[in-house]
């Protein structure tokens, strides 16, 4: 084994079509920083090769026979050290993305997205951050607006006692902004957009973007008056 291959970031794939593993595992191994240790086709496999291999990232499959992928996360948060695990699926709902992040997930990607945007997910995971795409963001929180609408059950707080810049980022997220966008939305360094994030998520006790985008529709946080204001 060469000192690059020792060095490489180690990755569990665990899906239930062994096609997909086997390009899934080709594509992978394109990036020298990553190696493929394993592979599982259902969860129950997924929950001992993690056990086993304890892989520093596992990409799981959410709709899988037998034991899911749910199911499987919830077994594999309890090992310790904790194991990253981004979801790679090709359908999921909101209350799944949720659910999955309460159990220690750290993010999605869709199995439909380019593969610079994998490799993206992965790296960013890999670094101790969460992934959840732009467009997922705003399906999620399009989701929680019209459940909303039905039956709002938190008193509207317009202002989530934040200041007005911080409204105004916390808006930006709520809408699927990206750091690098806010920074350009509002003619500010990405340095402080994260100081701003930082803040936002010390106040309202919230520990992702994510989380955040939810809180803030949950108290009918007017996003697009911030945002444009």
């Amino acid at each position: 084994m060469t000192s690059a291959s020792a060095s490489a970031a180690t990755i569990l794939v665990v899906d239930d079509h062994a096609m997909f593993r086997e390009a899934l595992r080709m594509l992978l191994e394109t990036d020298p920083t990553l190696r493929v240790v394993g592979e599982a086709g259902d969860g129950r496999d997924a929950i001992r090769l993690a056990s086993e291999l304890r892989p520093d990232l596992i990409l799981l499959d959410l709709r899988m026979p037998g034991t899911s992928g749910l199911q499987a996360l919830r077994e594999i948060a309890r090992i310790t050290p904790p194991i990253r695990t981004l979801l790679l699926t090709a359908e999921v709902g909101e209350s799944d993305v949720v659910e999955a992040l309460r159990l220690g997930a750290k993010g999605v990607v869709m199995k439909e997205s380019l593969p610079e945007v994998l490799f993206e997910s992965i790296h960013t995971v890999l670094a101790g951050q969460y992934w959840v795409g732009r467009d997922c963001v705003a399906d999620l929180i399009r989701t929680v607006r019209e459940r909303r609408s039905h039956a709002d059950v938190e008193p509207r707080d317009p202002a989530l006692g934040l200041t007005a810049r911080e409204r105004q980022v916390v808006a930006a997220i709520v809408v699927g902004c990206s750091n690098a966008d806010i920074a350009q939305k509002f003619s500010i360094s990405a340095k402080t957009v994260k100081h701003h994030l930082t803040k936002v998520f010390d106040k309202l006790g919230v520990s992702n973007r994510l989380e955040l985008a939810l809180f803030a529709v949950r108290r009918r946080f007017d996003a697009e008056r911030f945002y444009d204001s």
